[in-house]
């Protein structure tokens, strides 16, 4: 008897600790068409943008992923992006049980603006699958995607990515675009 509870315990405590854990409790977010713009408005970390409404939580979101921390959220509202047709937003973890808080989007993009063509937890992306089917292998990652955190590799390059960002048509013609040098 003993030996069954000691095992169900150390089970319990095991799956415990490979749940990432909220870095604050926070209200939820309200996400429309609007909340997407050009991707590189966000904060860089290697191939993916970031954001944040909040400068503080944007810094520990960019901290976070930064860093690759297992086994802590990332803060509600924060905004995920590795190519501009696709993002992440993180809700509090009730909203989106299956996948953390984390609701997917698929979206349209023109120079006037952004369309969300589907969003939720069954999202399907550009190669055909759910982003949930790939993400889900990074739940130590709180279901964040980069090398090394278990997900299948994306069937980018590097460079493929960086073609994708530059040519956002709700981004001006370079990151630079309309600045004067040295102003």
């Amino acid at each position: 008897m003993w030996n069954r509870l000691a095992f169900a315990s150390t089970l319990v405590v095991g799956l415990a600790a490979l749940t990432p854990r909220p870095a604050h409790a926070q209200a939820d977010v309200t996400v429309s068409e609007r909340s997407f713009d050009c991707i590189r408005n966000g904060t860089k970390v290697r191939n993916s943008y970031i954001r944040n409404a909040d400068p503080k939580l944007l810094a520990e979101a960019v901290r976070i992923f930064r860093d690759s921390v297992p086994n802590v959220e990332y803060p509600v509202g924060t905004l995920v992006q590795l190519i501009p047709a696709e993002a992440m937003v993180k809700h509090p973890r009730a909203r989106f049980p299956a996948t953390n808080g984390w609701e997917f989007f698929a979206l349209a993009l023109s120079p006037q603006g952004t369309k969300i063509t589907a969003r939720g937890d069954s999202v399907v992306n550009f190669i055909g699958v759910t982003c949930l089917s790939c993400h889900q292998a990074a739940v130590r990652f709180d279901f964040v995607c980069e090398q090394g955190h278990g997900c299948a590799p994306v069937p980018l390059t590097d460079d493929m990515i960086a073609e994708r960002q530059g040519k956002d048509p709700r981004c001006p013609a370079t990151p630079d675009a309309g600045k004067r040098p040295g102003f």
